[in-house]
């Protein structure tokens, strides 16, 4: 454990220096990004708002002829309660349905807010719903722990800036205590009426795999679930999720960009109108998205290890600088070694990996050729 301990204070002090430079410009950076989550009910057209800022995740209200939908539903019931009053001081018509972009919490934890006793209302999903989540992992326990880290649940409100696509504190008031489940399903589209408006929705893997978009071609606006955020995708979650199909997830995005779509609602950060913006977000991010996947796969093929084909993989210039593509939340690196592992699982193809030193004996080996401890010490002092 010593060992472990002091080659670790090592690596502290040798990266001081840079932490220390980069810090300022990197808070300045994420400090800005809190206007992405100013509490707003946001009016997209005359028949669209969007909440944004009042949890971890947007949800949406389109009014119909005779009533509205619902497009997912936040995380904390508290948090949709308020939203709901906000809603209703804009129009008094029933919900007529909701929709569920994809199975997360944050996206389905609040629905009986919007819904109350109506047990008449839509509750559309994909098939497949909520399989590969969470909940349903007989690794749960661990999983929830490191979703806790990943999103700095336990930090000091004063400790946190925001979470790249969310407010740093959301709300834990009842979370996903009002979560409904689908009385309605579908495999790979539904085109139906609700509320006298047409929806089209369309499956999309990639964040989830049981992930939909929706467009209404009457409004001229698409919601994206979780595929499209401003920030750079999570192509692989941290905390540890089933394989993103990031293959996939372009192609969806690509999707997307066929539809004449004036106004983009993400499932986070706020919405995206005209339909110039649109489309280049769209084209950009598909391409983002591919280029990561195509480089990952190419190197992979030239046969090159984890780590060699981590550092080969970038963006392209025109990418790179485009504002909806900085890694805010997801990183290249972190989607590269997820296409790598998913393809030939752990083994990298070094032998030298197949039996790696425990960390321990590692350390001590490497304190011994820095000269012992008494010298690393003297250095760190």
């Amino acid at each position: 454990m010593k060992t472990q301990i002091y080659i670790s204070i090592l690596a502290i002090f040798m990266l001081a220096t840079t932490a220390d430079a980069q810090e300022t410009e990197a808070t300045r950076i994420l400090k800005a990004r809190n206007s992405e989550f100013i509490k707003e009910i946001i009016q997209v057209n005359e028949h669209v708002y969007v909440a944004v800022g009042y949890d971890g995740s947007n949800t949406s209200m389109i009014i119909g002829e005779n009533g509205v939908v619902i497009i997912d539903a936040l995380r904390a019931l508290g948090a949709a309660e308020t939203v709901a009053e906000e809603f209703w001081k804009i129009t008094a018509k029933p919900v007529k349905a909701v929709i569920y972009t994809h199975g997360h919490l944050d996206h389905t934890g609040g629905t009986s807010a919007f819904v109350g006793n109506n047990k008449d209302v839509k509750i559309i999903a994909r098939a497949g719903f909520k399989d590969e989540l969470q909940e349903n992992s007989p690794v749960e326990p661990i999983l929830k722990q490191r979703n806790a880290r990943q999103f700095g649940r336990d930090l000091p409100a004063e400790d946190v800036i925001n979470r790249g696509v969310a407010p740093g504190n959301t709300s834990t008031d009842r979370a996903g205590k009002g979560y409904i489940k689908p009385n309605m399903t579908f495999q790979d589209s539904l085109h139906t009426s609700l509320a006298g408006v047409d929806f089209e929705l369309y499956a999309a893997d990639g964040e989830t795999n049981d992930q939909l978009f929706v467009w209404v071609p009457s409004l001229g606006s698409l919601w994206t679930g979780d595929n499209y955020y401003k920030s750079f995708p999570n192509l692989y979650a941290i905390r540890g999720s089933q394989y993103r199909d990031v293959k996939s997830w372009g192609e969806s995005i690509q999707k997307m960009g066929t539809f004449p779509v004036r106004h983009l609602v993400p499932g986070h950060t706020r919405p995206v109108s005209g339909q110039s913006l649109v489309h280049q977000s769209l084209n950009n991010y598909a391409a983002a998205i591919l280029s990561v996947y195509e480089q990952t796969i190419d190197a992979m093929n030239k046969g090159y290890t984890l780590q060699q084909t981590v550092d080969s993989v970038k963006l392209a210039d025109s990418l790179k600088d485009q504002p909806n593509l900085r890694e805010f939340y997801g990183s290249v690196p972190w989607g590269v070694r997820s296409i790598f592992l998913h393809y030939v699982g752990w083994f990298d193809g070094n032998p030298t990996n197949l039996y790696p030193l425990a960390a321990s004996q590692e350390a001590k080996y490497i304190i011994e050729l820095a000269g012992g401890e008494k010298k690393m010490f003297d250095e760190v002092n």
